[in-house]
């Protein structure tokens, strides 16, 4: 795994786990939230990227909403395809209801953790 998919891991696994907790506690718009900042972080590593939009399909399955299942069918494909190219719009947060071409403002809180799995010294 390279680097900078190592080093965000611990903040992506963190919002996966947040999803999943929201969604269990029967709040699946703050669930569908998480998953869009798991994607912010994790959008430049190939296999966070479609980690999160398979977690997004699932989530638009479970809501049995046609628009998410099929927009993140074509997402899990680009992600799969694009990412290793650099071909990732920054800060966008991954959700059918977004161009999956539009840069999107980065909060600061994953500003802060995007620039750490960058620019830390190595382990």
């Amino acid at each position: 795994m390279p680097r900078f998919a190592r080093r965000i891991a611990p903040q992506v696994e963190s919002e996966l786990s947040a999803a999943r907790r929201a969604e269990a506690a029967g709040e699946p718009q703050l669930a569908f939230q998480h998953l869009e900042r798991a994607h912010v972080l994790g959008q430049a590593a190939t296999l966070h990227h479609v980690r999160v939009h398979l977690r997004m399909l699932a989530w638009g399955w479970r809501r049995r909403s046609a628009r998410e299942i099929f927009g993140q069918i074509t997402r899990v494909i680009g992600a799969a395809t694009k990412t290793a190219l650099g071909w990732v719009p920054t800060g966008n947060t991954g959700g059918a209801n977004v161009s999956p071409f539009r840069p999107m403002p980065v909060p600061p809180d994953l500003a802060r953790h995007l620039a750490e799995a960058r620019h830390s010294p190595a382990p």
